[in-house]
């Protein structure tokens, strides 16, 4: 099914290459600007490493590392220069890319952002991590919902963000917005190994979906991120596996074709369809309702668990960080801004 890494590519097939980044230390401006080069450096890397390559993917924190530091001065916009940076080495190299920006907010904490980037250099998908990393991470919680977009060949593309996978509600929106490809890009570090291959399988298994993560890799001298790179097919098999190399770029040829055949066909385990259509056998078109609990309360703003009271780490205090006083206000947009800009 890999077509031997992506070596042999059928004329359906999409090549991914997942990029187990060397953690970098970016402390200063004048850091976060090589790490920036260095990055482009990779997307030629990866274009060298295999010509049939139609999208590389860079994890989360691949530009700012993993301090949490919160400095202005680090931070990064669409239009800023590290995005245009990005924006030419997929022109440069007629690849797309994949990429992760800790986000400026004017109006609160950062964003930990995601960004897929065409080959012609066009912004095609924009996401705002919607679980940070409690109670570690100290990023605004997302307010765009799981955008998908267009990839090569027709594919449909969605990005999550580490600790997004694993909730499996963010697998399913991203399915039920006709995902064919998840892609997950993290930060973690080896005691999350586990968690990390069973979610990235669960997640293409229950929806009909190959899933395809990538974390940091190696040490910047405090954290050791895991890399193992991994694709996984929509039946639930891995396709392929990376280790703890850095910089390694784990590949392989995935088929959204088959995807699509599988969803349309299937009978038996097809989840993602007959999750809403509950006893077709029986009942003409299934039971339709939603007999979720936990989906009604969220929904009514009543979203509270049997042992709410007994929870004992509710906020970011045990990891360094202040009480917050502030409220959360739902301020969602409809679209994600420039999410579909074709600029050069």
């Amino acid at each position: 099914m890999s077509g031997l890494g992506g070596l042999n590519k059928s004329p359906a097939g999409v090549v991914l290459g997942m990029v187990q980044l060397q953690l970098p230390v970016v402390d200063t401006p004048a850091q976060l600007a090589a790490q920036t080069a260095r990055i482009v450096s990779m997307v030629g890397k990866a274009r060298r490493n295999l010509p049939t390559m139609d999208l590389v993917v860079f994890p989360e924190y691949s530009l700012h590392g993993l301090s949490m530091n919160t400095d202005p001065a680090l931070m990064v916009s669409l239009d800023g220069p590290e995005v245009a940076a990005f924006r030419r080495a997929c022109i440069d190299n007629h690849l797309w890319g994949c990429f992760s920006i800790m986000e400026k907010n004017p109006r609160g904490n950062p964003y930990n952002s995601g960004l897929i980037i065409d080959d012609q250099g066009g912004l095609q998908l924009y996401y705002r991590k919607l679980h940070p990393w409690v109670p570690v991470e100290p990023w605004e919680p997302g307010d765009l919902g799981i955008p998908v977009c267009k990839g090569p060949k027709g594919s449909t593309i969605a990005l999550i963000i580490c600790h997004d996978g694993m909730f499996p509600e963010m697998a399913r929106e991203s399915a039920y917005k006709g995902a064919e490809i998840m892609i997950r890009t993290a930060g973690y570090t080896a005691p999350i190994r586990h968690s990390w291959k069973i979610t990235n399988q669960a997640n293409a298994f229950s929806n009909l979906m190959i899933t395809a993560s990538v974390c940091m890799c190696g040490s910047d001298g405090t954290f050791d991120s895991m890399g193992e790179g991994m694709i996984v097919n929509f039946d639930g098999a891995p396709i392929v596996e990376g280790g703890g190399r850095p910089d390694e770029i784990i590949t392989a040829e995935v088929r959204p074709d088959l995807v699509r055949e599988a969803r349309r066909v299937w009978g038996v385990e097809n989840n993602i369809y007959q999750f809403g259509h509950r006893g077709y056998v029986v009942v003409k078109g299934g039971a339709r309702d939603c007999p979720y609990t936990y989906m009604q309360d969220m929904v009514a703003g009543r979203y509270t668990l049997p042992w709410e009271r007994e929870v004992q780490v509710t906020d970011g205090t045990s990891c360094g960080f202040e009480k917050p006083t502030r409220e959360y206000v739902v301020a969602r947009q409809t679209e994600a801004p420039s999410a579909v800009d074709r600029r050069r």
